[in-house]
């Protein structure tokens, strides 16, 4: 009887041994599709953060930041940040030097590169695109130029001529569609019909989004 027992128990232990191995943490499966890293708050992948700085000069091909009046003299330097902001969000920080002491500016992100006139910039870089505007006609609706929509930067400079601002919105920027920041002659209008304006655009900064 003895005999029996221990048979059965060694039986038992190889049939223990022949079966399926358990999983290792370290093993990983290839499925034969490329993994997506989702981040663990459900949101949008981190971008790359943008970093631009150059110094005010004339228009010139591959001028960084190009000044178009006085007002944003030449010499004068300027840095741009921009980087994610939460799960689905943008910050983009804007300092700039050399500027006229004690002045309000105003400041957006265009959709277009710098160039030789002011105007080609572009309009305004929108979320949510007014279907009513064209480029001759920007958006001037509320409802679409507006900071929650739009990245508004306007500030007033120091009596040294230094000034920032930051914008904060929750939308990520569609690649390519955004290329510059411009500095315009004042702070930013609000009111329907004149909403996201800001007078005469003084100096571009190239941005590539």
């Amino acid at each position: 009887m003895t005999r029996t027992l221990v048979g059965a128990a060694l039986f038992s232990l190889l049939l223990t041994g022949c079966g399926p191995t358990a999983p290792n943490d370290d093993d990983t499966t290839d499925n034969g599709d490329d993994a997506v890293e989702t981040p663990a708050d459900g949101g949008q992948e981190a971008m790359e953060p943008i970093q631009v700085s150059g110094s005010w000069e004339p228009y010139a091909a591959d001028a960084t930041a190009v000044t178009y009046d006085e007002a944003v003299p030449e010499g004068g330097t300027v840095d741009v940040d921009i980087r994610s902001e939460g799960p689905e969000g943008t910050r983009v920080t804007l300092k700039a030097t050399g500027l006229e002491p004690d002045r309000d500016y105003g400041a957006h992100v265009h959709t277009r590169p710098c160039g030789e006139e002011p105007g080609d910039s572009g309009p305004h870089y929108q979320d949510e695109v007014d279907p009513a505007a064209t480029d001759e006609e920007p958006s001037t609706d509320p409802a679409f130029a507006n900071p929650d929509n739009e990245f508004w930067l306007d500030f007033t400079t120091d009596d040294e001529g230094a000034g920032e601002a930051t914008a904060t919105v929750d939308f990520r920027v569609r690649p390519g569609e955004a290329n510059s920041v411009v500095i315009h002659e004042e702070h930013t209008k609000t009111e329907h019909g004149e909403a996201g304006t800001a007078g005469d655009r003084l100096g571009c900064v190239n941005v590539p989004m």
